[in-house]
Formats: C-alpha cells, structure tokens, sequence
C-alpha cells in the first residue's frame, strides 16, 4: 500500500519505487529529527526577537511588517521547498526563520490580549506530539489505509471551509458560528485541533516510509520541514481554541 499523507508537504513524496537508493547517504529517522530539531530552534529564536519588539511599545504597528514579511515569505519559501526538495537544506531554515517572524507577532499580541496563551499552546502542542508519537511507535495508532483517506478527506473540507471564508469575507460576508466563541465555534476550533493532530501520524509514517525506502539525504531536511508546517499549523489552531475558550463575550 502507498500511503499518501494529507500534509501538502508529503503528498506524493514517497510514491513509486525509484528514490535514489544506493547513491550517497540515505534519509534516517534520527537524522530527520536532528534536523528538525534545529528547525525548531530557528523558529523560536526569530519569534522570540519579534517578540521582544512588540513588548517594548504593545502596538501591533512595530511588528505588522515583520509579520507581513514572515507569512508570505514563508509561503514563498515554503513553495519552493515544496517544489524544489534538493533545495530543502537551504529554504527550510529560511521558511523556519520567516515563519517564527510571523509566530512571534501574532503569539505577542494573542498574549496581550489573553495572558499566558501562548506559553499553554506551546505546551500543548508539543505534549500533543509526544502522546501521538508513543502511540504511534507503540502501535496503538497506525496510518492505515481507512485512517489515512479519513484525515485527507477531513483535512481538505477544512481547507475548504478557510478559503471560502477568506473569499466570502472580500463580500464582508461571514460563515455564521464557526469563527466565533460560542459554542458553535468552540466545537468547530476542537474538531480543527483533532484532525491538525491527527495528521502528525501521518507525518511519521512518511517520515518512517522515506527512512524504510532509503530516500535520498536531503530529505531529512524535506521531512523536516513537513512535520514543522504540520506543528505551525496544530500551534495555531492551539491558540485560536484557547482563545476562545477565554473569550468573556461568549
């Protein structure tokens, strides 16, 4: 069986048979997680500074454009990445970078606003992927075949619904409920956490399959960068849900 993750990251990365084996060094687990390691380290020191700026003056203003640069300069890096993975050495850092300049703004000013939310979603992000990582190296939970077309079909309905509402929202036309913190909205935000987290399984099975295959070394770096798009992703979500939750209008 050919498992297909729905992180755009690892769609069809491992597919088919032909992937370099006996040319040079190949992809390892550990090395997969070194090097995300240092990815993880690249996005918290350029969320950290961006960070600090906000706090020095508490105007959203001081770090907009360094939020602006990191959201579409990590799209752009991540794009490239996506389509050039020889190059993933390189731009992964460089989306790593660009994306803790976003991090940090949008983490500083959800704190001002909700003290303490960003230390609790950091925590229960990575507490997130370590249960889900035991479960998955103890079997308890296994990409399958079934489990996997769930989390794609899941996954692609979400996104389905965050670009309609970006695309309603130029007509200044809301979906009613969802995005806010009622109940509605609070259950919606859980079902997002869920199937952000649930995706993370299927990021360690591509990482596992590619390490299995003998994928070429770079794509420890490619990996990498997957299971990074995937924790960004499951970190916002965090916040937005603890957001609401602390919400005093609901």
């Amino acid at each position: 069986m050919e498992l297909k993750s729905s992180n755009p990251v690892f769609g069809k990365t491992f597919e088919g048979s032909a992937l370099h084996t006996g040319y040079g060094q190949s992809m390892t687990i550990s090395g997969t997680v070194n090097k995300a390691g240092i990815l993880l380290i690249l996005v918290a020191l350029s969320a950290a500074w961006v960070w600090n700026q906000f706090f020095e003056t508490r105007e959203m203003a001081s770090v907009s454009g360094y939020m602006m640069l990191g959201a579409f300069g990590g799209f752009i890096a991540a794009m490239v990445t996506i389509f050039k993975k020889e190059w993933a050495a390189v731009t992964a850092p460089v989306y790593a970078l660009l994306e803790g300049l976003f991090l940090g703004g949008f983490s500083a000013y959800m704190e001002l606003r909700f003290p303490g939310i960003a230390i609790e979603a950091v925590a229960l992000t990575f507490g997130t992927c370590i249960c889900l990582l035991l479960a998955y190296r103890s079997g308890m939970i296994r990409a399958t075949e079934k489990f996997t077309l769930g989390i794609v079909a899941a996954t692609g309905g979400i996104a389905l619904v965050y670009v309609a509402s970006m695309l309603l929202g130029f007509f200044h036309i809301q979906i009613p409920g969802i995005f806010g913190s009622g109940p509605v909205g609070i259950l919606f935000s859980l079902v997002v956490v869920v199937i952000a987290a649930l995706n993370l399984i299927l990021d360690f099975s591509m990482i596992e399959e590619g390490a299995y295959r003998g994928a070429p070394k770079y794509m420890e770096w490619y990996s990498a960068f997957g299971l990074m798009v995937t924790l960004v992703w499951l970190y916002l979500e965090m916040v937005r849900l603890l957001s609401k939750l602390r919400d005093d209008r609901r």
